[in-house]
């Protein structure tokens, strides 16, 4: 796509989560620590995934591209650490380029969510058929989660690259994100607005009904048929790191712009759980309490020690 900029703006100053100059450092120290801690999480992981062959399974497939999703924190938290403690100066295209990852990245985790919901249906209720079915659909599902998630940046940053912004160009946010850019557009932003809201209420519908169904109607009705307690347990174990993700993804995304519609204002500071704090937890709640990562990091250690 070329960013052919339609107004006279050639570039954004970023507001920030605060104007306050004495908490600049400190927020700079704090989301750094949370940077640090999500890219060793997120690298760690991918490659603790990849170096074990005996994590090489159908289910690591999907932790793998959730935590490559994941760094779509990378996508703009490098900006924001600079603009704590220097110029919050970004230009047109550089906007448009963060818009178009961050979209990008959010949209697929939705998809590659619900792949992981589709996963654990299966695993749960046709146990025997598992490999047989998943072997075929896990790549095309990942293809699919990508697909959606490009087609739904395009949509976003294609309405944006089309925005007239003339004199204020000042976006009350850390990150170039559609609701603030379009208050500064000084034409109409009727269509914007409509293709927003119908982008994410598609991606959110979709993606929550289809996870209500893999769970209460599919895996939840499985594991009450399980007569043996050990087996209920064993299943329950299998999901209940994929339903906190989904939980904490979900519910603070929504929860961020259901406050975002009330107040811009408040919506930068409850955008920081969604777009910060999940991708750093994500890899921790993918791994804690695993059994295979357990062995695989015991076996791991035990080469690179003795």
């Amino acid at each position: 796509m070329t960013l052919r900029n339609s107004s006279s703006v050639t570039e954004f100053i970023l507001g920030g989560l605060s104007e306050q100059s004495k908490l600049q450092l400190l927020h700079f120290f704090l989301f750094l620590g949370i940077y640090v801690f999500t890219v060793v999480g997120i690298l760690g992981l991918t490659t603790f995934i990849g170096l074990n062959s005996g994590l090489h399974t159908l289910i690591y497939f999907f932790l793998f591209n959730l935590s490559f999703i994941d760094c779509y924190s990378c996508v703009f938290t490098p900006k924001m650490l600079n603009d704590f403690v220097s110029e919050n100066i970004i230009s047109y295209v550089g906007c448009m380029t963060q818009l178009f990852f961050f979209c990008f990245f959010v949209n697929s985790e939705c998809y590659v969510l619900v792949s992981m919901a589709y996963d654990h249906s299966v695993a749960i209720c046709n146990p025997l058929l598992y490999m047989v079915t998943m072997s075929h659909v896990c790549s095309l599902l990942m293809f699919g989660s990508y697909v959606m998630g490009f087609a739904g940046s395009m949509a976003h940053t294609g309405r944006m690259l089309r925005v007239t912004f003339c004199n204020s160009n000042i976006i009350d946010h850390y990150l170039c994100e559609v609701l603030p850019l379009l208050q500064l557009s000084c034409t109409s932003t009727h269509v914007n607005e409509l293709v927003f809201f119908i982008v994410v209420g598609v991606v959110i519908t979709t993606s929550s009904i289809s996870i209500f169904i893999s769970y209460d109607s599919l895996i939840l009705s499985s594991i009450f048929h399980i007569p043996s307690a050990e087996a209920r347990s064993k299943a329950f174990s299998t999901c209940h790191s994929h339903i906190i993700a989904v939980a904490l993804f979900f519910g603070s995304g929504e929860f961020t712009y259901l406050i975002t519609c009330r107040s811009m204002d408040q919506g930068k500071y409850a955008s920081v759980f969604y777009t910060n704090i999940v991708p750093m937890l994500n890899p921790l709640i993918c791994s804690l309490r695993n059994k295979d990562v357990e062995l695989a990091l015991g076996k791991t250690l035990k080469r690179v020690l003795f």
